[in-house]
């Protein structure tokens, strides 16, 4: 989602990687990585993400939109270095249904063919969010012609619709999306528009609705700063706590969608990020890095370069550490960036000043973020190579 990771404290090794000046003139460290790797001095440096991940029983994925897959360039990366799609808008309710009654499944259809034909999964994302809904439904909310018990059967039809369609071709849905406060402590925010208009069972009659709907697919709850963002962790407490209610409670809840939005300038924590996603799996849930990406200050929103030299390594490190995290999990299933590339991505539209967060430079050339995580999927499928043997003095 485009929201701003909002924390206090973090990891020190970051706040290290960060003091110090600026230098616009630093040599790039991507430059570096990509002639290392082509260097030909491991049989792994041109093996794709998804491959080496997929030798873990990890699945890499990216949110793709139309225009990606309609490009020759970026459909080829896609394509190839991702196992997993998540439509980044096509699935959301204010594209499927723009007027009452009438759907519009093409973006969404378009971008689950682009997914099989490269023998791909999906994430569906998301049935329920207060963000990016029809005009008709929040008017008629507005203005009373819609009641709280209408708009609840509507959510029902909705889920049920939508998951319908798709049933039996999407691996994991995030069913509920961002319905917990930034604050300490946490909470259901009681101001989201749906706690408002429909009351707090809108949470578990979506999850029952869309396991109704497709027994078979694995039901995500979708938040940010849960996972080692927040320096209290107050917000992963919250969301522990209540996932569990559920659960107890038979509420067809399957796993927990960390999306992973970080910000160099903020502080974070790649052992709290492991405690809380072994945490999380202790509950019998299954976890998935879904929206991972790391911004920084650039010099513009089209160039993209970091105007602090150190968040060049900065920027690699907390991808990296973000999938170490993952990877120490049995029951992390899945890691996904929200977009590869800096040409599209979401961040400078959003953060003004910022930018450089993909793994992709605005030239869709593999960053220094790429080739860290491709030698973390390469020593969790190969391991390290023993050490050559060397004369041992025994006295």
């Amino acid at each position: 989602m485009r929201r701003r990771s909002v924390l206090a404290a973090g990891a020190a090794g970051a706040a290290a990687l960060l003091a110090g000046g600026t230098s616009a003139e630093a040599a790039p460290l991507a430059k570096t990585a990509a002639q290392a790797a082509s260097a030909g001095d491991a049989p792994w440096t041109s093996a794709s993400l998804r491959d080496l991940a997929a030798r873990i029983g990890l699945r890499v994925g990216s949110a793709l939109i139309p225009q990606d897959i309609e490009t020759p360039s970026y459909a080829a990366i896609a394509g190839s270095q991702f196992s997993v799609v998540t439509p980044g808008n096509a699935m959301k309710w204010q594209i499927v249904e723009p007027a009452r009654g009438s759907y519009d499944w093409s973006q969404a259809d378009q971008l689950v063919s682009f997914a099989h034909a490269n023998n791909q999964l999906i994430r569906g994302h998301t049935l329920i969010w207060h963000n990016q809904l029809p005009a008709w439904l929040t008017a008629g909310v507005a203005n009373g012609t819609i009641t709280s018990a209408q708009l609840m059967e509507l959510a029902h039809q909705h889920i049920t619709t939508e998951v319908t369609r798709y049933r039996g071709k999407i691996w994991q849905w995030d069913v509920c999306n961002e319905f917990f406060t930034d604050a300490n402590p946490s909470g259901i925010d009681q101001a989201n528009w749906w706690i408002v208009n429909a009351g707090p069972d809108i949470i578990p009659n979506a999850f029952t609705w869309a396991h109704e709907a497709d027994p078979n697919a694995l039901l995500f709850y979708n938040d940010y700063n849960i996972g080692g963002e927040d320096g209290s962790n107050a917000k992963f407490t919250a969301v522990y706590t209540y996932l569990r209610q559920l659960r107890s409670q038979g509420v067809p809840v399957h796993g927990v969608g960390i999306q992973g939005h970080l910000d160099t300038q903020y502080g974070w924590s790649p052992a709290r990020l492991r405690q809380d996603i072994e945490q999380y799996a202790g509950l019998g849930l299954k976890v998935a890095i879904t929206e991972a990406d790391v911004r920084t200050f650039v010099n513009n929103a089209t160039d993209q370069v970091p105007t602090d030299s150190l968040s060049q390594f900065a920027q690699p490190f907390e991808y990296s550490e973000m999938l170490k995290a993952a990877l120490a999990v049995p029951e992390c299933i899945s890691f996904t960036v929200w977009g590869f590339t800096d040409s599209d991505s979401w961040v400078p539209g959003v953060f003004a000043g910022e930018g450089y967060a993909g793994i992709y430079d605005v030239n869709q050339q593999p960053k220094a973020a790429y080739y860290a995580l491709q030698s973390d999927l390469a020593l969790a499928a190969h391991g390290a190579p023993r050490r050559v043997r060397t004369y041992t003095p025994r006295s």
